[in-house]
């Protein structure tokens, strides 16, 4: 359905939505490809996605000083070129069961400047994910936020495989089939002036952007005002940006007189950030309770200001949903640098709404989303003080004892069998039920400190 509506909505969108943008001439200029321009004075800019396919390169690149055996998989990627605004960037294939075992590397071209980035890694294992028994979709890399850009380039390059005789050259692994850069922009980031005047031709060596998109630009849809239990008010109530922190006593008080719960902080709803709504199936999808709060990080890279925050979740949101074809954004909740709490997955942020983001683990528990990529810098005081105030509040509602542990049921992933119980930190990271670096060695450390602050803050 998803695919049915996607062809039907661009024939319509495109054409409505899209202004033309400079390419060098060529192919390009004929293909009456068109897409929004950098600069534009418009007081909302709706955002879109757009994706390449890439294709085989002429001349490999060798970026881990490895031997390339004869006859092995040819890299894959995109030469230097001009393309639509974007600010997130990610790499997806057809198969969403299939790995892509290989070193992932961009650059990008700052829009406003000209000036190219450095190649920068992209995560080739996008960890977060649906359960096995409803994955659909496209495999994908982890999203990098690589801000306002209108130039990329691309290089895939096959790992090597395990079994390499004497004297003989390492056989790469054969990269999965579809391979696409998946570009998207954000919208409502405001006016940028483009590096490029109409007709000037790319400086980087560069080649023309020749595919049409194949997902749409979108119009936004109404968002529901949903209150903290999911109830949508009344048709024509304005949207609720924020749901305010409340005291202790007053949260006790909404529980039904629960005595270990934390005091809800403050929370950006969906429409805080500018939730799209249109992008989402239909519909909410529960589980029974919480008993698990699994963190995480979305290695996009630290390149963001708390301002731009909501910029880097919608990007996420439409990276999860229009490239990765999932129903909605995978987290439950998302925390800023900052220390700024987000709505993640629409369906109520008091309710157990099931979330796409411990592959295996998603019943029964809810996903909090650190911002950043916290591998080997730690992430701010701030942001962990939010993930410890989110679970005191979240857990309590469902009797969780952050400091405590439980057991749930594997679902089937790469660590533990379906069927298998699994015992696991009340408060847990991502790598206790998935086998993963996610939330980053240096967040996954900190874990300590987060459920201790959660404990106390319930008045344990």
């Amino acid at each position: 359905m998803r695919a049915f509506l996607a062809t039907t909505i661009g024939v319509a969108c495109t054409a409505a939505l899209a202004l033309p943008f400079a390419v060098p001439t060529g192919a390009a200029a004929q293909s009456g490809r068109s897409a929004r321009p950098a600069h534009t004075t418009a007081s909302h800019l709706p955002g879109g996605t757009r994706n390449l396919p890439l294709v085989p390169l002429t001349a490999p690149t060798v970026t881990h000083g490895t031997d390339r055996a004869p006859g092995a998989p040819a890299e894959q990627g995109l030469s230097a070129r001009q393309v639509a605004p974007f600010s997130l960037l990610g790499v997806t294939w057809d198969n969403p069961a299939a790995d892509l075992d290989a070193a992932v590397q961009v650059r990008t071209r700052a829009a406003g400047t000209g000036t190219w980035s450095g190649w920068r890694d992209v995560q080739a294992h996008n960890d977060d994910a649906p359960d096995p028994a409803g994955r659909t979709g496209r495999g994908a890399t982890a999203p990098l936020w690589v801000g306002a850009s209108d130039g990329v380039q691309v290089r895939v390059q096959p790992a090597a495989g395990g079994d390499r005789g004497a004297g003989s050259a390492a056989k790469a692994v054969p990269l999965p089939g579809g391979l696409r850069l998946e570009m998207v922009d954000p919208g409502d980031d405001g006016p940028v002036t483009p590096a490029t005047a109409p007709g000037a031709p790319v400086t980087d060596p560069s080649a023309p952007d020749t595919t049409p998109a194949t997902t749409p630009v979108t119009t936004p849809a109404t968002t529901p005002v949903l209150d903290d239990r999911g109830v949508e008010s009344a048709p024509g109530a304005a949207p609720v940006t924020e749901l305010p922190a409340l005291t202790k006593a007053e949260t006790e008080a909404a529980a039904g007189g629960a005595s270990y719960v934390g005091a809800r902080p403050r929370i950006v709803t969906r429409a805080g950030w500018g939730a799209d709504e249109g992008l989402r199936e239909a519909g909410f999808v529960y589980t029974n309770t919480v008993k698990v709060v699994f963190v995480h990080h979305t290695a996009t890279g630290n390149d963001y200001t708390c301002s731009g925050a909501p910029a880097l979740i919608r990007s996420i949101y439409r990276y999860h949903v229009e490239s990765s074809g999932w129903r909605d954004i995978g987290y439950n909740f998302l925390v800023d640098k900052c220390g700024n709490i987000y709505e993640g997955r629409a369906g109520g942020v008091a309710k157990p709404v099931m979330g796409a983001h411990t592959m295996g683990f998603n019943t029964d528990s809810a996903g909090v989303a650190v911002l950043g990529t916290f591998t080997s810098s730690s992430a701010p005081a701030a942001a962990v003080k939010a993930v410890s105030q989110l679970a005191a509040w979240k857990l309590g509602l469902h009797g969780g004892n952050p400091t405590g542990t439980t057991h749930l049921t594997s679902a089937g992933a790469n660590l533990y069998t379906k069927g298998t119980s699994v015992k696991l930190n009340v408060i847990s990271g991502h790598r206790d039920g998935f086998a993963t670096e996610c939330p980053g060695t240096k967040l996954y450390g900190q874990l300590g400190t987060a459920r201790k602050t959660a404990a106390d803050l319930q008045g344990r």
